[in-house]
């Protein structure tokens, strides 16, 4: 399969640019096209996995969601990374809390992300492939935090498979192991990057702590990450 569109993705040619923020909520990628990007097309509705295109100070960039799970980043990034010309995909997710030095609402950075799913095994590796950010976008967006004065944590994912895990230890031993954060998506996604030779940075806000209780409402991880958005934003090439 070569053209497009494609079973996934109605853009054409041209539609999307070399830049896509990626949240997982569709309604995530709709907030920031309304609020952030100007003269804003949509170029996909498929599935309802809403993707729009515009400008923001002057720069083309696209935002589109990239649903729950690594097998539908999965899907989402490949066609993207592949048929689109897509050179670079920041995630912008939400995360539940491991370390006790990020608290909700935190900002953090995956430098690289573990993982529990066997994505992996699809690439034939003789060994463990540990999926890790592109430097160059993880470097601009420490920058961009910096000079807007927000607090940021860089260090460790984890991209789980399993939301409601049987195991209730599991979480304490990727803490052990000096996770910062636990999601669903960023491994799939670098691993994507680096075959496809193309360039993948994962920002997060914690939503919720999973030691502390601490939690946002489902309206607030909607709307209320707008640090994380104008981070991404602002280093978009």
């Amino acid at each position: 399969m070569t053209a497009t569109p494609t079973p996934h993705n109605e853009a054409k040619n041209g539609d999307i640019a070399q830049t896509v923020l990626m949240p997982g909520d569709p309604l995530r990628a709709k907030f920031v096209a309304e609020n952030y990007l100007q003269d804003v097309t949509c170029f996909n509705t498929v599935r309802n996995m809403l993707g729009f295109t515009g400008t923001y100070n002057g720069k083309k960039v696209s935002v589109m969601g990239g649903g729950m799970g690594i097998p539908s980043i999965g899907i989402y990034s490949y066609e993207l990374f592949h048929f689109y010309g897509v050179e670079q995909i920041i995630r912008i997710g939400s995360a539940g809390g491991l370390s006790d030095d990020v608290r909700v609402h935190d900002l953090v950075m995956g430098m690289g992300a573990c993982t529990d799913s066997n994505y992996a095994s699809q690439f034939g590796l003789p060994g463990a492939f540990a999926p890790v950010a592109d430097f160059g976008l993880l470097r601009s967006a420490v920058h961009a935090a910096e000079s807007r004065g927000i607090s940021y944590k860089v260090g460790n994912l984890v991209s789980s498979d399993v939301f409601y895990n049987d195991n209730f230890n599991v979480n304490e031993a990727w803490k052990k192991m000096g996770c910062l954060a636990v999601e669903m998506e960023a491994a799939g996604l670098y691993m994507n990057a680096a075959r496809c030779g193309k360039k993948a940075l994962c920002l997060v806000t914690v939503s919720d702590h999973i030691f502390t209780g601490e939690s946002l409402s489902a309206n607030e991880r909607q709307t209320s990450f707008r640090d994380m958005m104008e981070v991404a934003l602002e280093i978009a090439p």
